[in-house]
């Protein structure tokens, strides 16, 4: 997949609140997850992003009140070139797989990501992809964020693929997250139904919209509480973007580090503990605290009900961890 420079897009996003030590160059990578950093700042560069007019460089700090433009070229879609990419295979037959989704990986290949996808290993593992969706997305029945990780499935033939996503359309898929949310929630289960649409200002975000909104509806259980988180379990019955992240920033629960939906991109020692952070200091987690956990489906091949977990990453439980040691929950019940 090669960029088509005669087509140019131009994204826009004005800065609304402060960030720390916020470089361009990641807010941008962030907010366009679609284009890696490493294009972003090829793109600051060749003086394509402008911030109030003018041209920046790639550690300039944003500041808010900032009005960035950045064009980017349009990438022509093309064959999946296959890339000798591990992965982490939980189970395989001649008609589906379940992989491990590591964080920071793409799914599929789209504008500033032609290579080293999820798609792209894949392609490298096994030569019999679904085509139902696109070369680009051989495989894919569904997504997961480039930061959130966890269990995907994949599949390998048409009609296999045909009934797998009707089993979604019809919400017979279960899945389950585990997350670790700001603030102690306050219920130990509850259901939230809220239709989610596009951000009424910020087109790369989603929001709750009675408005336009479609149907959504996710339920979490708690699974442990500290002083000011919450290990949640979560179990989304749509499958909207951004779902569970919306939705539990809607009812003041955001995701950890999670760049869009909270105020707060990482999560470091010293902030758990009430202390200035120290120069040099490494993050506990630098992304959403967002984990697919497991999901169960009906196999139409084999004619049986299956069902795969996968245990949290390690930056997931490094912070549950740290905070069971430092965060515990002031009346000592979970």
């Amino acid at each position: 997949m090669q960029p088509d420079v005669s087509q140019i897009k131009e994204v826009t996003f004005e800065i609304k609140k402060v960030f720390d030590d916020k470089r361009i160059d990641r807010y941008l990578a962030a907010r366009l997850p679609d284009y890696s950093r490493t294009f972003i700042q090829k793109v600051i560069k060749e003086g394509a992003v402008l911030v109030n007019g003018r041209t920046v460089k790639s550690s300039y700090d944003i500041q808010r009140g900032d009005f960035i433009s950045v064009h980017v070229p349009v990438l022509e879609e093309s064959k999946i070139v296959p890339e000798d990419i591990p992965l982490r295979i939980v189970y395989e037959d001649d008609y589906l797989m379940l992989i491990n989704k590591p964080y920071d990986m793409v799914v599929h290949p789209a504008g500033g990501h032609p290579s080293g996808t999820l798609v792209n290993a894949v392609a490298f593992h096994c030569q019999n992809l679904s085509q139902v969706n696109g070369p680009l997305k051989a495989g894919i029945v569904h997504r997961l964020d480039r930061d959130t990780s966890g269990i995907m499935l994949v599949i390998k033939s048409d009609a296999v693929h045909s009934h797998i996503a009707m089993q979604f359309e019809k919400r017979y898929v279960k899945k389950e997250y585990v997350a670790v949310v700001e603030g102690e929630v306050t219920f130990d289960s509850d259901e939230i139904h809220l239709p989610i649409g596009r951000h009424k200002n910020d087109r790369q975000k989603m929001a709750v919209r009675r408005d336009i909104g479609k149907d959504a509806v996710s339920v979490y259980e708690v699974m442990e509480r500290f002083h000011g988180y919450t290990l949640v379990r979560v179990m989304p019955k749509t499958g909207r973007t951004h779902q569970i992240r919306v939705h539990m920033r809607s009812i003041g629960h955001p995701v950890v580090a999670d760049f869009m939906y909270s105020d707060h991109e990482s999560c470091y020692l010293s902030d758990l503990l009430g202390k200035e952070r120290e120069i040099g200091e490494a993050p506990i987690i630098e992304r959403q605290a967002l984990h697919a956990h497991r999901i169960e489906f009906f196999h139409p091949i084999q004619n049986k009900k299956m069902g795969f977990q996968v245990d949290l990453p390690e930056d997931i439980s490094r912070l549950v961890q740290t905070l069971r040691e430092i965060r515990p929950c002031r009346n000592g019940n979970n």
